[in-house]
């Protein structure tokens, strides 16, 4: 089986990248796949999953929710795929990936060589999902922080169990599910 990422940006690609080897099994093969914002990840998703031919192939969408209606957003994405008889996942990044980072402050402290323990103590990060603006909640905390380079360095330190991210829970719960579904329980 082969997993193909759909993703709205070069972030979350350099993120799953980083996050896929470990929790996928080895015999299972990935490729993700960015787009130039959701606009054109929308524009793009039905012809993709439509032109798309290979064998024993399913497909993963993912979008940040930004400030859209959480079920409204993912409606609107399974209208998109609806129509091409592939098997398709969509999750959604409550409110944008740098959510999920903030579900585990440990990783932000490993990944930035940076003793987070104080900000992991604030209340407004210890429901990573409510953050309104985590990317530039993010930057408040870490100036330095870039997009694509901390995606590189979060995805190898991330906690897959322990995130308190609900969104990203989602994500891994429904990669397992796939996964298992393919006759293969090593994750």
């Amino acid at each position: 089986m082969k997993l193909v990422f759909l993703l709205e940006e070069q972030s979350m690609k350099y993120f799953l990248d980083g996050l896929l080897p470990r929790i996928l099994p080895e015999d299972i093969a990935f490729v993700t796949i960015p787009h130039e914002g959701k606009s054109d990840l929308q524009k793009s998703l039905t012809a993709k999953l439509l032109g798309w031919n290979e064998p024993d192939v399913r497909f993963v969408v993912v979008q940040d929710q930004d400030s859209n209606d959480c079920r409204e957003l993912k409606k609107k994405l399974l209208e998109l795929c609806k129509n091409s008889g592939k098997e398709v996942l969509i999750r959604i990044a409550c409110h944008e990936l740098e959510a999920w980072y903030f579900g585990d402050m440990n990783a932000l402290s490993a990944a930035y060589g940076i003793d987070l323990s104080a900000a992991k103590r604030k209340r407004k990060y210890r429901i990573p999902d409510a953050i309104m603006n985590p990317k530039l909640e993010l930057k408040h905390l870490l100036p330095r922080h870039q997009q694509i380079s901390g995606a590189r360095k979060i995805a190898p330190v991330i906690g897959i169990e322990d995130n308190s991210s609900v969104s990203f829970q989602m994500f891994i719960k429904g990669i397992k599910r796939i996964v298992d579904s393919n006759g293969n329980n090593n994750t």
